[in-house]
């Protein structure tokens, strides 16, 4: 009886030394071995970009798609990396980020997962803005830009993913195609606005402004009351009314306090535009806010 004790007692210690070497080659076991029959992997760094992926990538088999931040978080000039977008990224096949330098969290992402694809989709895009604090990022509220961050997106996709390339590609032209009609809407309904002087204060609201060939005042905030010193609002008080500028541009959701200052003060009206940084996570999301914001630009009248 006693022999048959020992021999239980020995048996159930090597059943528990083989799930444990079981459970350490799982854990030191490569991710990408772990995931060689599972989806092909993508992540995404913000809203903006998110919605690009996702246009691209409807209907294609055998894939995820996944967004590294909240889509209300907004831009990523000051994001921290979290444990949890830490997870995201872990098993990922392809980062997806905009560029110019928005995401500066970008280097600890590549760092840590070295053999993580990164796709630039900023990397055709042309005609940069600079200011006094670098480049303006905010490519996207450019149709023309955000055209060209699809198409390079597009190209990286079917690279790296050749076995949905057909549909990439024809989700891509779908898409480019309403990009393009609503590209030659703004040429043709606000061709008006050609050489109007605008001060904007939101920077992400830049290459929207650009494509109109409009002439801007920029003025860096973080959209909040405190950002903009009593010397700043009088110094473009007077710029305003020195050059009759009688434009303002903002986002949609800011602080619209310095706005109405600067307006009341020099008879200017507010223009209130979408961004483009937060929004629903329909596919549509962008094409239903640039269209919105072409209604509104519509308004500005002769000065």
């Amino acid at each position: 009886m006693r022999k048959k004790w020992w021999m239980w007692i020995v048996l159930g210690i090597i059943i528990a030394v083989v799930v444990s070497i079981g459970i350490v080659i799982a854990m030191t076991k490569n991710p990408k071995e772990q995931k060689e029959n599972g989806n092909f992997k993508i992540v995404t760094s913000f809203y903006p970009v998110y919605i690009m992926t996702i246009n691209i990538t409807q209907g294609a088999q055998n894939i995820e798609v996944m967004n590294l931040t909240q889509n209300n978080v907004g831009c990523l000039h000051d994001y921290t990396l979290a444990a949890s977008d830490m997870r995201k990224v872990e098993n990922a096949d392809v980062f997806i980020q905009n560029g110019f330098g928005l995401e500066n969290f970008a280097n600890k992402i590549i760092s840590t997962y070295p053999n993580l694809k990164i796709v630039d989709s900023s990397t055709n895009v042309m005609g940069r803005v600079e200011g006094k604090e670098g480049t303006n990022p905010h490519i996207w509220t450019s149709v023309e830009n955000y055209t060209k961050q699809v198409q390079l997106i597009t190209e990286k996709l079917i690279e790296y993913n050749p076995e949905n390339a057909q549909v990439y590609k024809q989700n891509s032209e779908t898409y480019l195609k309403t990009l393009n009609d609503l590209k030659l809407r703004y040429s043709t309904e606000l061709h008006h606005l050609n050489g109007k002087k605008a001060v904007i204060l939101n920077e992400a609201l830049t290459y929207l402004a650009k494509d109109l060939q409009m002439q801007t005042i920029e003025i860096v905030t973080n959209h909040e009351e405190s950002t903009l010193s009593a010397e700043i609002i009088r110094n473009t008080i007077e710029k305003m009314k020195q050059e009759n500028i009688k434009i303002i541009l903002v986002g949609a959701e800011d602080d619209l306090k310095n706005a109405q200052t600067l307006a009341n003060e020099t008879g200017a009206k507010i223009y209130k535009l979408e961004t483009g940084l937060t929004g629903t996570t329909s596919k549509d999301a962008y094409l239903n806010s640039m269209i919105g914001n072409l209604e509104i630009l519509k308004q500005i009248q002769e000065f």
